[in-house]
């Protein structure tokens, strides 16, 4: 892609992010959203590959309803109070819809079906920024509305979406799918908490960006998407193999890792707030994750690629990728759990 249209497209995507949070008036805040969306389209289509068409035209139809939910919600709201602030949520209807409009542009479940498969057509630094960067605007509204949001419906979207990202990814051989699961399992997490501890969700949105990021880039290094390749990956670089283990036992919250850190402060606000059946749901979900992310450490790490596989096996690991991002995440992935006590000081 030309530089400088790809500057263009990556500065409007961090416009509409900026507008989204900086606004207080419903149609601003859409507009952002809109933005967005109009920035990733053709980074998402640059391949001019069928998956990668389809995974856009996918992409876009979905938030474009999505979009259209949110603009409805807000003129109802307009309509019966009179007020375009985003603060000023007080109609119930448009309350419910607006919620299940951000659920979906997030992938939380039940409206999760398009993530999986729209992931799964993208390279992987798209896939990077779908699942981070696009994460920021709708939960910055999300965050802002949550008070005069029904407390059921967003523990009901927290829980169901933790337990479909679970049993979602326990069959799949694509990682690309893998990390579309456990990423609609993580939104979950933040869903469930934001009602009681918003500073919370910004803590497990913060971790879960740096481990996510950590996992994509490390999997581009080693050029791999699928569990057949990942198992190749010993003999070309055993170092890179052990950090990518490490990463996705982190995303899996694993103690003494970074990962652990977000799912122990939700767990116990939840045990705070007297909520102990949906904490120990929220617990065996979580476990659920973890017998994936193992059965790639396992692939990875403890079996030696077979000798019949179908992927071409490169001898040592040619990149063109910059490795001091790749550094940095996983330093942090590894290794912010000590800091714990001055984070939550911050948060206080």
């Amino acid at each position: 892609m030309n530089p400088y249209v790809l500057a263009i497209l990556l500065s409007s995507l961090g416009l509409g992010t900026t507008l989204t949070f900086a606004s207080s008036h419903w149609l601003l805040a859409w507009m952002g959203l809109e933005i967005n969306t109009l920035a990733i389209t053709p980074l998402m289509a640059q391949h001019h590959h069928p998956r990668a068409v389809e995974a856009t035209t996918k992409y876009f139809l979905t938030q474009a309803t999505a979009a259209a939910m949110i603009l409805f919600a807000s003129t109802t709201n307009a309509w019966v109070t009179g007020e375009w602030s985003i603060n000023d949520l007080s109609n119930p209807v448009a309350s419910t819809m607006f919620v299940a409009a951000l659920a979906l542009k997030i992938g939380l479940a039940p409206v999760h079906f398009w993530m999986p498969e729209v992931l799964q057509g993208l390279d992987l630094l798209t896939g990077l920024i779908l699942s981070t960067w696009q994460k920021l605007a709708p939960f910055a509204l999300i965050v802002q509305t949550a008070q005069t949001i029904d407390p059921l419906l967003l523990t009901l979207l927290g829980a169901t979406s933790t337990l479909v990202g679970g049993w979602g990814g326990l069959n799949q051989t694509q990682l690309r799918k893998v990390l579309a699961y456990s990423s609609i399992a993580h939104m979950g997490w933040m869903i469930i908490v934001i009602q009681y501890a918003p500073q919370l969700t910004l803590i497990a949105l913060g971790t879960y960006i740096i481990m996510t990021s950590a996992t994509f880039l490390t999997l581009k290094m080693s050029l791999a998407t699928k569990i057949s390749t990942l198992a190749t990956t010993w003999s070309k670089s055993p170092v890179l193999a052990s950090t990518t283990a490490l990463v996705l036992l982190s995303l899996g919250g694993l103690p003494p890792l970074t990962g652990f850190m977000p799912k122990w402060m939700i767990l116990q606000e939840l045990a705070k707030q007297d909520l102990p059946l949906i904490a120990t749901t929220m617990a065996l979900t979580a476990l659920i994750s973890l017998y994936f992310y193992l059965r790639l450490c396992y692939a990875m790490t403890l079996t030696v690629s077979p000798n019949t596989t179908n992927s071409s096996t490169p001898w040592r690991t040619q990149t063109t990728q910059a490795s001091l991002p790749l550094a940095l995440f996983v330093v942090s992935t590894l290794g912010l759990l000590p800091i714990t006590p001055a984070i939550l000081m911050l948060t206080a």
